[in-house]
């Protein structure tokens, strides 16, 4: 005999707000690499790269570290969003969502290639969708 699975309440359809920061963080990851792979082929981007230069700043052990941290963190906030505790979690998101919402928002100064400026729109919204869930989750117990 066949039964339908029946949903019994609402917020059985709810996702939990530290799955919902977990898909941001992946997705902004996704829109990082994406973009940067399409700016490969910009003319002239990679003769500046064989020339030493990353955009305005020049290739170092230094830039390249500072610039790996930087993508390091989206990438661990994967995890971290869902693995730290409530308040620690939350902050974790409000904070590195404002920063690095500032930092798609300075990547966007001066930019005139369509691609780019959709790219870091739609990043700028995830980063601010992350900050946005990460404030109204208030209630450790209330994580829907």
């Amino acid at each position: 005999m066949y039964t339908a699975n029946k949903i019994t309440s609402p917020k059985d359809q709810q996702i939990s707000v530290k799955i919902k920061l977990s898909a941001l963080w992946a997705s902004l990851m996704f829109l990082y690499i994406y973009a940067d792979i399409f700016s490969l082929f910009r003319p002239g981007h990679l003769a500046d790269m064989t020339a030493g230069r990353m955009g305005p700043f020049a290739v170092t052990q230094g830039s390249l570290l500072g610039f790996t941290v930087m993508m390091m963190i989206p990438a661990v906030m994967v995890f971290l969003s869902l693995a730290l505790k409530h308040q620690a979690g939350r902050w974790a998101n409000i904070i590195l969502g404002v920063l690095y919402a500032l930092v798609n928002i300075s990547n966007l100064v001066g930019e005139t290639w369509a691609y780019y400026v959709l790219y870091g729109a739609v990043e700028l919204v995830f980063t601010l969708l992350i900050v946005g869930h990460a404030w109204r989750w208030r209630n450790a117990a209330n994580q829907l």
